[in-house]
């Protein structure tokens, strides 16, 4: 079938964002209660981050592992148990008794986390071809998008009746989400059998093309900057530097989410029509100069066009790099999606602990240069990606 922007999207791509919505909206409703309801048990800021950390903790531990349970049970089932993990894991840190047991619950709930994103991210780049890789891969994040920018806005409703009231919503959203991917994905045909195959591309081939490497840098540094640096930095800086009420930062990031939002599309066309390359370096370049002129805006207003020029450039690095990714790990089975999301999970651990550290001896310069340190770095490999690799049917970079 010829291929034009008006072709549509699987419906297994479709559904894959839908249930992306799920998940994203009842996160965004239980994660800003999270740390106030640890408090409640009456422990230390270390032990509450602590709980934070737990669940990114365990994604990192569990992602090796996740490529055999999809090969063995399929994509689908990996993914439909992984969200109801998660969902029983937030029910059961709701009637939790003590910290302990909310710390065990949370940590399980990172288990059914990576198993049900490193699935669905194989399952995504498995429905569709490379011509369809971007706008798939925008279509996909722009569920998770939209669905942050509504969970916030119904927790704060929820928190007012129990702070244990969002992760019973978070539950139940994750119920759905589950029970869409049971009913509604579908595994490529022949995924069985080719389970039982080989890769004929090794991991070594796949680390070695240069594509692989730029997506990871450029995950790695979302990781870091996005989750890491931005998130824990900017709402100091609404306060501390800028003088503005506390609400200013949350309603910062909405507005900034919004213009994420409203890229995607065309960084998804993109991807697909001119390249992998010229993305994500246009997104590096873009989220390197907003980070690094973040800690000097003088005022609320350009901080925010500062986060609506990340947001910008962070659509573009949501959606080439995965494609990237796609196109470097074909025929090479799931191992390398599982090491491109580690990757992204290790930036979000290291981040913040990196970004406080710097900020508190040298400033908050030094936090947001990390930051913009790493995206350049993925910048630079982006753009030595060889031209004859940057096309939407290109065949893997050999190993001699």
């Amino acid at each position: 079938m010829k291929w034009t922007l008006r072709t549509p999207l699987p419906r297994t791509v479709v559904m894959l964002a839908v249930s992306a919505f799920f998940v994203a909206v009842g996160f965004g409703v239980m994660s800003p209660v999270l740390p106030i309801f640890a408090s409640s048990f009456g422990v230390s800021n270390f032990l509450i981050g602590l709980v934070v950390s737990a669940f990114a903790g365990m994604r990192l531990a569990i992602s090796p592992f996740c490529r055999r349970i999809s090969d063995r049970i399929g994509h689908r089932r990996t993914i439909g148990i992984g969200m109801w993990i998660v969902g029983a894991s937030s029910a059961l840190c709701g009637i939790s008794g003590g910290y302990a047991e909310l710390l065990l619950w949370r940590a399980v709930g990172g288990l059914g986390s990576a198993m049900f994103t490193i699935s669905a991210t194989a399952l995504l780049l498995a429905s569709v071809g490379p011509e369809l890789r971007g706008r798939a891969s925008g279509l996909y994040q722009g569920g998770f998008l939209l669905g942050g920018m509504t969970g916030p806005a119904i927790g704060g409703l929820l928190a007012g009746i129990s702070l244990s009231a969002p992760f019973f919503f978070y539950a139940g959203t994750l119920v759905i989400a589950g029970t869409i991917a049971f009913t509604q994905l579908h595994d490529p045909p022949g995924m069985a059998e080719a389970a039982a195959v080989a890769p004929t591309r090794s991991l070594r081939q796949v680390v070695a093309d240069s594509r692989f490497r730029a997506a990871c840098l450029m995950s790695f540094g979302q990781g870091w900057q996005s989750f890491g640096v931005r998130s824990a930095l900017v709402p100091i800086l609404v306060v501390g530097a800028l003088h503005a009420e506390p609400s200013w930062a949350g309603i910062a990031f909405a507005i900034a989410a919004v213009a994420q939002t409203a890229a995607l599309p065309a960084a998804g066309r993109a991807t697909d029509t001119i390249g992998r390359r010229p993305v994500m370096v246009t997104g590096g370049v873009l989220a390197a100069v907003a980070t690094i002129a973040t800690p000097f805006a003088p005022n609320l207003q350009v901080l925010i066009v500062l986060l609506c020029i990340y947001g910008v450039g962070s659509a573009a690095l949501g959606t080439a790099p995965t494609a990237a990714l796609g196109d470097a790990a074909k025929d090479a089975g799931s191992q390398p999606i599982a090491i491109y999301s580690m990757v992204g999970d290790i930036g979000a651990i290291l981040g913040p602990l990196a970004a406080g550290i710097l900020a508190d001896h040298w400033g908050m310069w030094a936090a947001f240069g990390s930051g913009t340190a790493i995206l350049v770095a993925g910048t630079v490999a982006a753009a030595m990606i060889p031209a004859r690799l940057d096309r939407r049917n290109s065949e893997p970079e050999t190993v001699e």
